[in-house]
């Protein structure tokens, strides 16, 4: 069975910097697609950065700079990065895997930033 477990989620002030991992079992990892994606209060779930299998990565403007995500095929992790955080990356972050129709979600971890 796939699995996608988040952790590093936590309480931030503003500025300041959160490390999250995404740890991958029962996946082909290194052909899948892998992305973050987040959803905050009252809306709906975004894309905030993805990484093909290649290491082509795309960022959501909102992130572009502030955020980096990358992966390691050998530990089947995935990471995002996170610096100079802002109140409105507060939100419930998802790792995804996907390779065509298929796709795996993992559970979110919250990450609060305060002012």
């Amino acid at each position: 069975q796939a699995q996608l477990v988040e952790s590093g989620g936590g309480l931030v002030q503003a500025g300041g910097s959160l490390r999250l991992s995404c740890a991958a079992s029962g996946i082909s990892f290194s052909i899948v697609t892998m992305g973050w994606y987040r959803q905050g209060p009252g809306k709906q779930r975004e894309l905030v950065a993805s990484i093909t299998t290649g290491g082509a990565t795309n960022y959501a403007d909102s992130v572009k700079g502030r955020f980096t995500i990358s992966r390691d095929n050998a530990k089947n992790m995935m990471y995002l990065e996170m610096n100079s955080l802002k109140p409105e990356d507060t939100a419930v972050y998802y790792c995804n895997a996907q390779f065509r129709s298929w796709g795996s979600w993992g559970q979110g971890t919250q990450v609060t930033v305060s002012s």
